[in-house]
């Protein structure tokens, strides 16, 4: 196709031209409200003319009460598949099945056309989508072991029609983390940092220029997954990572120094930048007011030739302004789900993500 629209802007047309009309005209009955909140790059409004061979197209969430979905899904599902226009602004409404990859447009002049309009509740959405109970408070380890990545489309995607009420109070309550969940997970990156910061020298000395390169690229994405947690924004998964990363209020400042860390040529220069970054974080960090003031310094590393901002020290303010006794009582070593796991596979599997909730109940702390 030698168009392109982006899909938030389509699955809106989708709705607007095709969907709502029938709604009212045929399923005048049916409460329901439309949205698209769930996995693609088109939810995060990062998609291109690239994005549009899967997982792409004019699709979009309807969501029911719960005695319409049992009365009336199948019956709207197949009147979509016969009766929605065969495309919208010249994209198909049909879809080639199996739906691999996320499903792959595919034209078709008669019906029933295969459409991606998927039917369901709010409460089966968000416990399919995130493995909450809406019906019940979050616990700490609920919000730790969901990703962030299934919270930022959360956060980017759109309502398009909320005739039932509250799907947009429902996403409200996941604008961000509770204040001690969020301290947490805050102190444990800063803990992340503290684990490697002495290593970029440490293996330079020994002339190990690859492995100083490697931990200094894992320290980078970690002081980024920083700096979206300071400006309280859900990062998106690898592939949008830095570009979602340019929308902070930091990364103009901040985004030349990291790439020059990246770009150094021998350990001593990637220090020299990362340092400055340390600075600028822990600056940061007494600007959002959430411990008493700690200096952004450095020191050497015991008695060893490295400098480092000896990142605990924010750890550990962090830890000690949390009120709530079971945010208190979790492993102070151990964060959500993004700081325990890098698997692909298991991150965009929510029920798998919900195992890891033994984790924290088996080694709370009890105070």
């Amino acid at each position: 196709m030698d168009k392109f629209i982006p899909g938030l802007e389509l699955s809106g047309k989708l709705f607007q031209l095709a969907i709502e009309p029938i709604m009212q005209k045929v399923f005048p009955q049916i409460e329901y409200s439309a949205a698209r909140l769930d996995y693609g790059s088109d939810v995060l409004g990062f998609d291109t003319p690239m994005s549009m061979d899967h997982g792409w197209g004019p699709r979009l969430t309807l969501y029911f009460l719960e005695n319409h979905y049992k009365n009336y899904q199948n019956q709207v599902s197949d009147y979509f598949a016969n009766h929605l226009p065969f495309d919208i602004q010249g994209f198909p409404t049909n879809f080639a099945e199996p739906y691999a990859d996320g499903g792959v447009m595919a034209y078709k002049d008669s019906y029933p056309i295969h459409h991606m309009v998927t039917i369901t509740t709010p409460e089966k959405w968000f416990s399919d989508y995130l493995g909450v109970d809406i019906n019940d408070p979050f616990s700490p380890t609920t919000w730790l072991t969901i990703p962030q990545q299934r919270l930022a489309t959360l956060q980017a995607g759109q309502i398009y029609y909320d005739g039932l009420g509250h799907l947009s109070e429902i996403r409200q309550r996941f604008d961000w983390y509770p204040r001690d969940i969020w301290l947490y997970i805050l102190a444990n990156q800063w803990k992340r940092i503290d684990q490697d910061e002495p290593f970029v020298g440490r293996t330079g000395i020994v002339n190990d220029l690859l492995g100083s390169s490697l931990i200094g690229a894992r320290l980078v994405q970690d002081l980024m997954r920083l700096g979206f947690l300071m400006n309280k924004t859900y990062f998106p998964y690898r592939k949008w990572f830095g570009t979602a990363f340019k929308g902070l209020s930091i990364a103009e400042k901040i985004t030349p120094i990291l790439n020059k860390i990246l770009n150094s040529e021998n350990w001593q220069e990637r220090e020299k930048h990362l340092n400055r970054a340390y600075l600028f974080f822990g600056e940061e960090h007494n600007k959002l007011g959430i411990t008493p003031y700690i200096k952004p310094e450095l020191s050497n590393f015991h008695n060893r030739p490295f400098l480092v901002p000896h990142s605990a020290r924010f750890a550990d303010a962090l830890l000690g302004q949390i009120e709530d006794p079971e945010v208190k009582s979790l492993p102070p070593y151990l964060g959500c789900i993004d700081q325990i796991c890098d698997n692909t596979d298991v991150l965009e599997d929510i029920d798998q993500c919900k195992k890891f909730q033994i984790l924290f109940k088996s080694r709370s702390t009890t105070k």
